[in-house]
């Protein structure tokens, strides 16, 4: 009887050692696998199902545009060195540079050509430029410049072409002269901090020079058939905004006219949003819209007429005026776009005499006023006297004199 009591004892312990060691081997597994769970999530790259989608925020940008970049026998000859026997024209934009490359984005209409080669350079009436020029618009901001006008092939067609390699060498970008059909079949689109904007330009006609048969291409012409047709492909692309250049409208002429209206109405129905008027040299007015599209919907809408002449050396009345404008455009969380405001910095080209060590300089018209009347002596009463009465100018022509 002993015995077997004794037999049933051992057989217990060991059943009981045996679970005991299962349960330390269980227990341990357990241990070792939790750390490699934890690792697995934090480093994978698969999305946690837990894990709270982040809400969309707005996204403002500001849009800045300069008006026409043309470049006058005398505007060329101020800015040759004939030490180094090269053209500097930076002295003409210190005191407005940065409010170019403080925008996000920045526009201009470039109205001269780059036609390398032996070339000379001229000014009115067909304009070649030492391409020094575009390096220096690229080195103010400048981001995209729009080349349809009626100066596109003042250098005939092989300045155009070399005027596009000119600005992509630089890496300006472009749009409304081409070198092939399928560059001219591609929309131009930047994403400015997360808004996407599609950039077409096109002019009435170039001065009466012919376009060369066979590359009916090269230029964008005012065309309704051809503007839809841009205004469908850029569409297609699901851009936010869609900002059409226009070179339009009477030269010297402060009021747009009837064709211009009736072309930005065109503009807008078809898909527009900001629409930069150029040509006349001088400027015109501005307003913001609200366009109701064929649906019922509504976007906001901007145009301005004409930005006038940013750089030149016209002496006429009002020639001399012009602004940078300054748009701001918001993409909402919700994806709807608006043009949240506008405003705008008024210059002057200063044509300091063909004497002076640096004969031209764009002024910042409010800027130097306010200086004078803080005490500024290298401003005299005569120059202070110019800067006011262009300042009105300004407000004249953009029919802003009661602001």
């Amino acid at each position: 009887m002993k015995r077997k009591s004794k037999q049933k004892l051992n057989l217990k312990k060991l059943f009981c050692a045996i679970l005991l060691i299962f349960i330390l081997v269980l227990v341990a597994s357990n241990v070792t696998k939790a750390p490699t769970k934890f690792i697995s999530k934090k480093t994978s790259n698969e999305p946690v199902a837990t894990k709270v989608e982040e809400k969309k925020q707005d996204i403002t940008i500001k849009m800045s545009v300069i008006g026409d970049i043309m470049c006058h026998g005398p505007n060329y000859k101020d800015a040759y060195d004939a030490t180094t026997k090269t053209y500097d024209f930076s002295t003409f934009f210190p005191q407005i540079k940065s409010y170019i490359t403080d925008a996000d984005i920045a526009i201009g209409n470039l109205e001269t050509t780059f036609a390398g080669g032996n070339k000379a350079y001229s000014g009115y009436p067909t304009f070649n430029s030492p391409p020094e020029l575009a390096k220096n618009i690229s080195d103010i901001g400048i981001d995209v410049l729009t080349t349809s006008n009626n100066h596109s092939l003042d250098s005939g067609y092989n300045g155009l072409v070399n005027t596009i390699n000119k600005l992509d060498e630089l890496g300006i970008s472009h749009t409304g002269t081409f070198k092939s059909e399928e560059d001219q079949n591609k929309i131009l689109v930047k994403d400015v901090n997360g808004i996407k904007i599609a950039f077409l330009s096109f002019t009435y006609g170039t001065n009466g020079i012919a376009i060369p048969k066979g590359k009916e291409y090269c230029i964008n012409l005012i065309d309704k058939d051809l503007i839809k047709s841009q205004l469908n492909s850029a569409k297609a692309l699901n851009p936010d905004v869609i900002c059409v250049s226009m070179h339009w409208g009477v030269e010297y002429k402060i009021k747009q006219n009837s064709e211009q209206e009736e072309l930005a109405n065109f503009l807008f129905e078809n898909g527009a949003d900001i629409i930069l008027g150029s040509h006349p040299h001088v400027l015109e007015p501005m307003e913001k819209r609200t366009i109701t599209m064929e649906d019922g919907t509504k976007k906001d809408g901007f145009v301005i007429y004409s930005l006038g002449n940013f750089m030149s050396a016209q002496k006429d009345k009002y020639t001399k005026d012009s602004i940078i404008l300054n748009l701001q455009v918001t993409k909402h969380s919700d994806g709807n776009i608006t043009i949240d405001s506008y405003d705008y910095v008024p210059i002057y080209m200063q044509d300091n005499g063909a004497n002076a060590k640096n004969r031209y300089e764009i002024v910042d018209l409010e800027k130097r006023i306010s200086n004078y009347k803080s005490g500024d002596k290298t401003i005299s009463e005569t120059l202070y006297k110019t800067y006011l009465s262009e300042l009105e100018n300004v407000k004249k022509a953009l029919n802003e004199n009661n602001t």
